[in-house]
């Protein structure tokens, strides 16, 4: 949710705006590329081994797919729909909730979707990395991995896999 609430924006002002999307569009491509574990020894410095560390693993491992998706979809609106509204009256931000984002949904509940599930291995990730084996009272399925990997109980740690291998069938299915 906090990577929709800051990339839908930042998005919907890159598609109106060719200095946003040459700065920000170029960033928010490579930095979208870029493996979210990437950001786990920045969230280490700045947040130590928190669960805000964690969360901020995986808000910037959605937010940029979610920009990126904002301003495609955005970009794509057929030119009569927007020439139409401004025909019948409809200007700023009536326009754009009444237009643009109603154009845009589509693109981007499928990208928030993908944004979502990426969501969850960068949880599991970051969970094992960021708290790992010191705090094993957190109940998340990276912590329970990273103690089982500690303590070496691999039967434990097959079930875990099966689990998270199921959550990501069931996160690409639906």
């Amino acid at each position: 949710m906090i990577g929709l609430a800051i990339g839908l924006p930042v998005g919907l002002f890159m598609s109106k705006s060719q200095v946003a999307q040459d700065t920000i569009g170029s960033l928010a491509l490579g930095l979208q590329t870029l493996p979210s574990v990437c950001w786990v020894p920045l969230a280490l410095i700045w947040f130590g081994q928190t669960e805000t560390a964690m969360l901020f693993v995986v808000v910037m491992g959605s937010v940029w797919s979610v920009i990126i998706a904002t301003d495609h979809g955005a970009r794509t609106i057929p030119p009569i729909f927007v020439r139409a509204a401004r025909t019948m009256g409809s200007e700023g931000f009536h326009q754009w909730t009444r237009v643009v984002l109603p154009a845009v949904i589509h693109k981007l509940a499928y990208n928030s979707m993908i944004s979502w599930a990426n969501g969850w291995y960068f949880l599991i990730a970051s969970e094992i990395i960021v708290i790992g084996p010191i705090h094993y009272r957190l109940p998340g399925l990276g912590s329970y991995l990273a103690q089982t990997m500690s303590t070496g109980d691999y039967t434990r740690a097959i079930y875990g896999i099966a689990v998270l291998t199921c959550m990501i069938v069931v996160f690409h299915l639906f």
